[in-house]
């Protein structure tokens, strides 16, 4: 998955930087404060545990600088950073160095980096300072935030997914609703025969375990829901459910991409509802039920 780090602030990015460093450098990652820092964010000094590789990491002091911007599809090549990094990158590190404060140097940036465009930066800095450096850019932040995905967690950074936000709170009157109704367990009979939920699966990318563990346990309910929306009394609900139906599903279409798997995005929409809506956190079980009914039901997501 991607993430726009550009909406980032340049503090949260710096806090994304040192999360990262933590795992491939080691704990003793050093975060500095804001303010001036004297051409450094961050720094660590040892062993790195698996950078730049596991056989041959970094010994010494390695200092850490966070360029964060906050323009979307920005390049490594571009005269803006070109500069940064001739006006103020290359004499900071010259001034450490002269204290004998460094060793080596790692640039992170949330910048479009090519390959033809990496070995010249490096270059600029080892004519320059005789520094051992590397650049990071956007491409290599992705795979590590994939790689470890407990940075996302802790950084909250799905919060980043706007375009897959929708307007919730109709969502949340339904299970409000639903909640007061005594829980009974339907008849799997009941549920249509001809829906082909291993196609739909496949068609949506919705893996085969997370069917069977998350949505299969919930069929049960499923017709209780069913009668819960066609009751007319509860007319009000059904426009509320259509109404909500319609808006997530027109999100998916738009931004299916950006998500690996179908589970990947009903976890979110969870993720969404219930951090937006603190009030339904001991209700949480019947957010994931009501989203599991719609994808079943065939209410989102690609159908044929």
């Amino acid at each position: 998955m991607k993430y726009p780090l550009e909406n980032l602030t340049d503090t949260e990015f710096e806090i994304l930087v040192a999360l990262i460093c933590s795992e491939i450098l080691g704990t003793g990652t050093i975060v500095f404060s804001d303010g001036k820092d004297g051409g450094r964010d961050a720094e660590f000094k040892g062993t790195a545990n698996n950078f730049p590789s596991k056989a041959s990491p970094w010994i010494g002091k390695i200092i850490i600088q966070a360029k964060h911007t906050q323009r979307n599809n920005a390049s490594c090549s571009e005269s803006d950073f070109q500069s940064i990094l001739k006006i103020s990158v290359v004499p900071a590190i010259k001034k450490l160095k002269i204290k004998n404060e460094i060793d080596y140097y790692l640039l992170f940036t949330n910048r479009k980096l090519s390959g033809v465009q990496h070995p010249k930066i490096e270059d600029i800095f080892d004519a320059e300072t005789e520094i051992e450096n590397r650049v990071i850019g956007l491409e290599q932040i992705e795979l590590w935030l994939k790689q470890y995905p407990e940075i996302v967690k802790r950084l909250n950074l799905n919060k980043l997914l706007l375009p897959l936000s929708f307007d919730e709170n109709d969502l949340r009157l339904i299970v409000n609703s639903f909640y007061n109704l005594d829980k009974k367990k339907g008849d799997l009979s009941k549920i249509p025969e001809n829906r082909d939920i291993e196609n739909k699966n496949k068609l949506n990318a919705l893996s085969k375990e997370y069917f069977d563990n998350v949505i299969k346990k919930n069929l049960i309910y499923f017709e209780q829901i069913r009668r819960f929306l066609a009751d007319p009394i509860n007319k009000e609900y059904l426009d509320k459910y259509e109404n909500t139906i319609d808006d997530i599903n027109a999100k998916i279409i738009i931004h299916r991409t950006d998500f690996e798997k179908f589970e990947m995005i009903l976890e979110f929409l969870y993720d969404f509802v219930i951090e937006n809506n603190p009030e339904l956190n001991n209700k949480r079980r019947l957010v994931r039920l009501f989203l599991n009914y719609m994808y079943y039901n065939c209410d989102i997501g690609i159908n044929e």
